[in-house]
């Protein structure tokens, strides 16, 4: 029976996941693929790291080259993350014949045009359901599952580490810094967690979704963005109270504007399957037109969930589901426009969740009031708790509004904070219920 024989270039924490499943498991990849599929060489530049398994001897190389020369490889497994060498490696790869599988969210996200135009040109393929959301097959789901669909919204929980921080603080009621901490020692988060924390790494993930969804050409530099290291103990404790959960949320929503486009921390109502996402685990909701809302709930990182995304993806480019769906699709085309235009953020409505230290003082609420009337922006509901110590001259203000655009919110913001009554460390975040 004729063998498929691959390559697997980073043997690192996911490399070593994909290695374990192709090496442990040939009839299960074997009965799935219609062939065998055989591991043949794996390259990565440290020899000598210690890794929770062993090659067998003579597979582990530095040298790259000795893949690219081999015309037996049909297909490269590519997991290192970065964008450089990565992108040139992946140039490489793709004009030595091979096909590719690779988990890089921010190589896709920024260099998606160049790299699949050329492997259009090269009669090659990319598959990359890994890239998003680890083990969850939400790129499958939206691609060629929904395509009956005109998909109306995505919200998702796209990144483990914040979900992780965020149910920390909230369970557990551990501060931020002790919860990032946790979250590192987990090995969650990585020593500077800021590409999960500022709200980069779901956006990175939010604009392929939404280039799938809707056919979107955003870079992902351009979606709003807020992280949730603005999100405090007292917010998470807040939001409980008012019957809600603090998400790091990222959304992607058809209207009659444009696509609406933002990750930002979020207020979303107990109960509801978003809000109940714990630890790190990672969650997708899609609304399509016909189907309605379907809800996508996994393990979004970790070796073998994102080591079984990886594997099955190499499967289908053995079995040429891949290079069908390459061809068809013709994603992140340089031929090709943005199918849907964004709206303006100004614009978009929505409830908020607002919190001010303020002078413990009459007459201050009716000053912000006044203010956020000012601007077209009705009061839902108030908590204002007496001061936490005899003697103490500020207190947190809370206040929900009813929708009201983003821009008109910003203003009064603005406004409020330079009220002598306001001190700094005013929040806002969105509300979804």
């Amino acid at each position: 029976m004729d063998v498929a024989k691959v390559a697997l270039v980073g043997f690192g924490t996911i490399g070593s996941g994909v290695a374990r499943l192709l090496l442990e498991h040939p009839e299960r990849i074997a009965r799935q693929a219609g062939r065998p599929v055989r591991l043949v060489r794996v390259v990565d530049p440290d020899l000598r790291r210690a890794r929770n398994m062993t090659l067998p001897g003579g597979m582990l190389t530095g040298d790259l080259q000795s893949v690219l020369a081999d015309r037996e490889v049909a297909a490269v497994v590519q997991l290192i993350g970065g964008l450089e060498p990565e992108r040139s490696i992946m140039l490489r790869v793709l004009e030595s014949g091979k096909d590719v599988v690779t988990a890089n969210k921010a190589l896709l996200a920024e260099h998606g045009v160049e790299l699949f135009d050329r492997a259009r040109q090269l009669g090659r393929s990319i598959a990359f359901e890994a890239a998003v959301a680890g083990g969850i097959p939400i790129i499958a789901a939206i691609s060629e599952c929904l395509t009956a669909n005109q998909v109306e919204s995505v919200r998702g929980i796209l990144n483990g580490t914040s979900n992780f921080i965020l149910s920390e603080m909230g369970q557990r009621g551990s501060s931020y810094s002790e919860s990032v901490s946790e979250a590192q020692r987990r090995g969650y988060a990585e020593a500077d967690p800021t590409l999960d924390v500022d709200g980069t790494d779901a956006a990175q993930k939010l604009a392929i979704l939404a280039h799938l969804a809707f056919g979107a050409r955003i870079n992902w530099r351009d979606i709003p963005r807020t992280g949730i290291d603005v999100v405090e103990l007292a917010d998470i404790r807040y939001a409980a109270e008012l019957g809600y959960h603090v998400k790091l949320l990222a959304t992607a929503e058809l209207g009659g504007d444009g696509l609406e486009l933002h990750v930002s921390p979020t207020l979303v109502r107990q109960g509801t399957p978003l809000a109940e996402v714990r630890g790190a685990f990672n969650a997708v909701r899609v609304v399509g037109d016909a189907v309605g809302p379907v809800f996508f709930h996994g393990q979004g990182a970790g070796q073998m969930p994102t080591a079984s995304a990886v594997v099955a993806d190499l499967i289908d480019t053995v079995v040429g589901r891949t290079a069908i769906t390459f061809r068809t699709l013709r994603l992140w085309s340089a031929e090709g426009g943005s199918a849907v235009a964004t709206c303006d953020p100004a614009r978009v409505p929505g409830r908020y969740y607002l919190r001010f230290r303020v002078n413990d003082r009459p007459g201050v609420l009716a000053e912000i009031a006044g203010i956020l009337g000012s601007n077209q922006i009705s009061i839902a509901s108030v908590i204002q708790h007496e001061a936490s110590e005899e003697g103490d001259e500020l207190v947190p203000l809370v206040i929900m509004t009813h929708s009201a655009p983003e821009g008109a919110l910003r203003t009064a913001m603005q406004a409020i904070d330079r009220l002598p009554c306001v001190h700094t460390g005013s929040v806002r975040m969105r509300v979804r219920d």
